[in-house]
């Protein structure tokens, strides 16, 4: 039984090898939220995932969200939340929450749970040294938004710099504007703009599904843009999935070579899509 145990861990390591080999000294960033924020076990394995890339050369990048965390806060201080065509009207009070929030616990928290598993991180939001400038959102109708932003730039030398120090950067969505307002942006467009902006090998968006399925609930894989495109127009992709998909798309179009929506909620899932056959989400090629 030991042996064939051990047989099973030389089998994983050797088709992990390719992979690791292709990755190794190429920069993936992921966006991180949803259910493996708030399962201890997928915490665990989460920071143990993003130790292991480091420590065979992969240089990552950790943006993260928030939402859940930001609502709860919320409704303990009694502050109604009004919402436009989706999005949280962000109005002087709730950002200073969302700051709270985001660039306090849930930054510091996730950097903290990378420590424990010895991967050396800094936390840090879109503010530190101008990382993210951002202009505010503006909807159909003009609606008034507050202070809910989109990406204008991002600044890669303060991740560089600590990329070249060894640290891995831990970013939280907020962006700041021209007039030195803070701005809360989603967390999927600003992974999206960081891997972008690096020329990143890989993006990966973690969620609480289990990829793109098409309209019999089956999950679909190696997408092109073309075919992201005709899935939109024909409704299979729609409501939640949608923004999200559109991020990776952007992304894709950008320069990223490879972007995945994939599931938060399996233990080890950026480890299974990166470095085994079959992988754990939907996968979209630039060509």
């Amino acid at each position: 039984m030991e042996n064939s145990a051990a047989h099973n861990v030389a089998r994983v390591l050797n088709e992990a090898l390719p992979y690791i080999q292709k990755f190794s000294g190429k920069t993936i960033v992921v966006k991180y939220g949803g259910h493996a924020m708030a399962d201890e076990t997928l915490k665990r394995s989460f920071a143990s995932n993003i130790a292991l890339m480091n420590q065979v050369g992969i240089h990552t990048v950790v943006v993260h969200g928030g939402g859940p965390q930001i609502k709860n806060l919320l409704t303990q201080l009694g502050k109604e939340t009004e919402t436009v065509q989706g999005m949280r009207v962000t109005d002087a009070e709730t950002m200073d929450v969302v700051e709270m929030v985001l660039g306090a616990q849930v930054n510091k928290s996730i950097v903290s749970l990378l420590s424990q598993v010895g991967c050396a991180s800094v936390g840090l939001t879109g503010k530190d040294a101008g990382l993210i400038q951002a202009v505010p959102m503006v909807l159909e109708g003009d609606a008034d938004l507050g202070q809910v932003g989109e990406v204008a730039s991002i600044d890669r030398s303060i991740i560089e710099t600590l990329r070249q120090g060894g640290f891995t950067p831990v970013i939280a969505p907020i962006g700041v504007g021209k007039d030195g307002r803070s701005y809360n942006i989603n967390a999927d467009l600003v992974a999206s703009a960081v891997a972008a902006e690096l020329n990143a090998e890989k993006l990966l968006l973690l969620t609480d599904t289990a990829g793109i399925l098409d309209k019999e609930g089956q999950l679909l894989t190696g997408l092109l843009p073309a075919d992201i495109q005709e899935l939109i127009k024909d409704g299979t992709i729609y409501g939640g999935m949608l923004p999200k998909v559109r991020c990776a798309l952007e992304a894709v179009q950008n320069g990223v070579n490879a972007a995945t929506v994939l599931d938060g909620r399996v233990e080890n899932a950026v480890l299974l899509e990166l470095f085994t056959d079959t992988g754990v989400g939907t996968q979209i090629k630039s060509s």
